[in-house]
């Protein structure tokens, strides 16, 4: 069983940097690619619970968020989130860290090997 967790995004470099620093660190990890399996709700809810950032963070608030017409406000809370991110999942910021209890955002890029330096 993998010791890591990677919600992935192939075309995001920062994801793909991720990907590349748990295989130089030796890390197993499973890769997931949340456009191809998006998450559901629950699992939403479960990895923000998880996660040591706000719940607002695991939000992009890019184009595609202003196209939509939404508002950063309205997105805060971790029910309001899972539920944004269960109807567009290619708004979860990326890439997302799993390991044991716990989960990051791997942004900046050096967040990254410093979660899979911790035991």
């Amino acid at each position: 069983m993998p010791d890591l967790t990677i919600l992935h995004h192939t075309g995001c470099s920062t994801s793909r940097h991720a990907v590349d620093a748990a295989a130089d660190a030796g890390v197993d990890a499973e890769v997931v690619q949340y456009l191809r399996q998006p998450l559901d709700r629950g699992a939403l809810l479960d990895l923000i619970g998880r996660l040591e950032d706000s719940p607002a963070d695991l939000v992009r608030k890019d184009g595609f968020f202003k196209d939509q017409g939404l508002v950063a406000d309205d997105y805060t809370t971790a029910e309001q989130v899972a539920d944004l991110l269960v109807e567009h999942p290619r708004l979860m910021q990326r890439p997302v860290l799993v390991r044991g209890g716990r989960a990051i955002i791997g942004r900046p890029k050096d967040r990254v090997a410093a979660f899979l330096a911790e035991a």
